[in-house]
């Protein structure tokens, strides 16, 4: 047993120390090179801050920073792979070299390990990498920039990605995503309640992908399986490309007389810094999701999950089939 010794959160602290000036402050965003990273990273530069991209696929980040700079922003791209602490501490010291300090950091790197099978036929490979970029990616983030940003003893924010595929209720096609993004909600919860506790100037969100427009996001994560490392590598693993699951989506909606349409990125990069500013720890588009609260009603109560058997992509028998 131990005793932690803090000093008295403020309890009436919820907007207090928020970044609410963004201009000429840093920005770091992992998984930048294309998608949502991106959007944040253009969204953060036309606010004035000095940004820096993370990726670990070295053309596409090369070619967004030509782009940004191209536009006249101040931007700095840095291979990185979230998975080894060493690399992201990499980051964080070209940051630092660059630019002096960091002000926001944006967990955002994520994958889609492209398993269609039921889970417990996935191979366990899935799960060790999506662990290890979309879990130990946060823990990692976390552990190379906080320190930093708490030594430097200004506002700062921590804004790590997950899904409303975890927050709320997951899907059963898609069951390791969603725990690797459920564990992101647990870890963030944690990571804010922490800070608050030392009476810190750094707060945290999580963010969920969505928006207000309809259609879908088109990211990265319609590649499930793109580059996979060799170590995760296993017989039926998607190709080294990834799957094309949006062409699967596209064919099953049109097969139901539906369009494919997609919303636009830049509304989650404007709902992300509205949520840094405001200083709100659950970040999405929308008001008062139901399946939210049919879950903590069926915690409540402690009736079985039948909500996982409602709008379900597939159910382990349909996949047999």
């Amino acid at each position: 047993m131990y005793t932690l010794c803090r000093p008295p959160a403020r309890a009436g602290r919820t907007r207090g120390d928020a970044v609410r000036e963004l201009a000429g402050k840093v920005a770091v965003v992992t998984g930048g090179g294309g998608g949502i990273g991106k959007a944040l990273g253009v969204r953060f530069a036309q606010e004035g801050m000095k940004v820096v991209l993370a990726d670990n696929d070295g053309d596409l980040l090369d070619a967004t920073v030509d782009e940004l700079r191209g536009r006249d922003f101040d931007v700095t791209g840095v291979v990185t792979d979230v998975r080894l602490l060493d690399s992201v501490e990499a980051l964080r010291d070209a940051t630092l070299d660059a630019y002096g300090a960091v002000h926001v950091l944006c967990n955002n790197a994520g994958i889609g390990s492209g398993s269609q099978k039921p889970f417990w036929e996935q191979h366990v490979n899935d799960w060790r990498w999506s662990y290890d970029v979309n879990v130990f990616g946060v823990v990692n983030g976390i552990n190379a920039f906080v320190p930093v940003m708490l030594e430097q003893d200004v506002e700062g924010h921590v804004v790590n990605t997950s899904s409303g595929n975890g927050a709320f209720v997951p899907l059963l096609a898609g069951t390791i995503y969603a725990t690797t993004k459920a564990a992101v909600v647990t870890i963030t919860e944690c990571l804010w309640g922490s800070l608050r506790a030392i009476d810190a100037k750094v707060s945290a969100s999580v963010m969920l992908p969505s928006t207000r427009t309809p259609g879908l996001l088109n990211t990265g994560i319609w590649r499930p399986g793109r580059n996979r490392p060799p170590e995760f590598a296993h017989d039926d693993a998607p190709p080294q490309e990834g799957r094309d699951a949006l062409s699967e989506v596209e064919t099953a909606m049109r097969a139901a007389g539906r369009e494919l349409t997609f919303a636009p990125l830049e509304e989650i990069a404007d709902m992300t810094v509205d949520g840094i500013r405001n200083d709100e720890f659950w970040i999405y588009a929308g008001g008062d999701p139901e399946s939210a609260r049919v879950r903590a009603d069926s915690i409540v109560n402690k009736t079985p999950p039948v909500y996982m058997l409602q709008g379900a992509q597939f159910t382990p028998q349909e996949r047999s089939r």
